[in-house]
């Protein structure tokens, strides 16, 4: 077993990296004093990864959509009892998610970490599934993507991906379809669960008021030896064009919303960490209100209080979007072309740059205080491939010159797809 401790160049924080003998990657904040524990046990598993094979495979097989989410759902079912009503002996809350490029399961908790730390490395590793317990989840999930596509937020998301990339399976909603959910079934399931379950594949983090030899000590019980037989997957070749620059869709909603993204070119692990930061800050200097183009889109009631931006990225993908309520969003989007325009041209406003990245800063600092966000950011920095505190250094490191040569080099109103949610009863 490998222990490291990882300090951040910054601040006195420090982060327990554990290379478990069992495969898994584990990672501790022991932040004494403080009241709660965030841990989350996490799989690269997300509905991207439709396409792979193991060692013993000699072609890669594909599986239906929505595979990672339902193989969530049923990993809370064990054969004995739900894993919630474990959870409620011990006072933890328990939870989990599927997004694009990950599993995570997790709990938060004021008392008996230790208990609930034991229940949640146990049911993640004993799946139990069975003819009927899988036929019983369809039902469930179909009704969790009908909710979905009544959504007005996932559509505009989902419309814009589909019209940003070709063959990238982010175009592809998490849940799959009812039809491809119908194709499941418990040998896939296992299937699935062998190969992207493999500890080496993993993840344990783990923040608050807890001792890291108690931890280790509950992994070494709990943890299984892993098959070191982590899954190969296939990305298809994604073209750098998007597939369409607009998409309507009319949708029982009170106010017509948009989301504008710019496709950017994919970055490796490394890379990606100081191009999100970039990519950050540029989104913070373009929806900042007291800016210029904001200040006037603002004053102009083209936008409101809703503008915002984020950074959305992983294995193939990169994207810079920006969304909002606006009775205009053609207007948005020609405002933000002229912006970027105007930056690649005259350069950025250096003291704009410097208090929004100080900002930056401190918003980053105030994270290290709260045990759910210092969790997430060794979660996010395992799938990423990165340490726990490069994001930190990558904005520390970041210049005027830098956001310049991003706005270049990667929002080009060529790859800008604007998608928008109207009214159903407008004209």
């Amino acid at each position: 077993m490998h222990r490291e401790i990882i300090s951040s160049p910054f601040t006195d924080d420090k982060v327990i990296h554990i290379k478990h003998k069992s495969g898994l990657e584990i990672y501790i904040c022991e932040m004494k004093g403080f009241n709660g524990v965030q841990a989350q046990f996490c799989t690269k598993y997300g509905s991207i990864h439709r396409r792979f094979r193991t060692s013993p495979d000699e072609d890669f097989m594909t599986v239906p959509d929505g595979v990672a989410h339902f193989l969530e759902h049923k990993l809370f079912e064990n054969e004995d009892c739900q894993v919630f009503e474990l959870y409620a002996k011990t006072g933890a809350n328990g939870n989990a998610a599927t997004s694009y490029d990950r599993t995570y399961y997790d709990f938060y908790c004021t008392a008996n970490y230790a208990e609930s730390l034991k229940i949640l490395l146990d049911f993640v590793q004993k799946p139990y599934f069975t003819k009927e317990n899988v036929a019983k989840e369809q039902g469930i999930i179909a009704q969790e993507i009908k909710m979905s596509d009544d959504s007005p937020d996932w559509r505009i998301f989902e419309n814009m991906l589909a019209n940003m990339y070709h063959v990238h399976p982010v175009r592809i909603k998490i849940e799959g379809t009812a039809e491809s959910i119908a194709e499941i079934d418990e040998t896939l399931l296992y299937k699935c669960y062998n190969a992207f379950y493999d500890l080496n594949n993993m993840c344990l983090s783990i923040a608050g008021n807890v001792s890291a030899d108690e931890v280790i000590a509950i992994c070494d019980e709990y943890l299984a030896e892993s098959s070191k037989n982590a899954p190969e997957v296939f990305m298809p070749c994604e073209p750098d064009e998007i597939v369409s620059p607009y998409v309507c869709e009319k949708l029982d909603i009170g106010e017509p919303l948009f989301s504008l993204g710019y496709k950017c070119r994919p970055f490796s692990s490394s890379d990606r960490a100081v191009k999100s930061v970039q990519a950050s800050v540029t989104g913070c200097l373009l929806s900042d209100s007291s800016g210029r183009m904001c200040e006037r889109l603002l004053s102009e009631g083209i936008i409101n209080s809703s503008f915002s931006y984020e950074v959305f990225a992983g294995d193939g993908y990169f994207s810079l979007i920006f969304s909002g309520e606006s009775e205009e969003p053609e207007k948005v989007r020609d405002a933000i072309i002229d912006e970027i325009d105007r930056i690649s041209s005259e350069g950025i406003d250096e003291q704009q740059f410097s208090r929004i990245k100080k900002t930056a800063y401190g918003y980053y600092i105030r994270e290290l205080n709260n045990v759910d966000a210092v969790a997430d950011r060794m979660m996010n920095a395992f799938v990423d491939g990165i340490g726990p505190f490069d994001t930190m250094k990558a904005l520390s490191e970041l210049t005027p010159d830098d956001i310049n040569r991003f706005t270049c080099s990667e929002l080009k109103k060529d790859r800008l797809v604007l998608s928008v949610i109207e009214r159903k009863c407008d004209k």
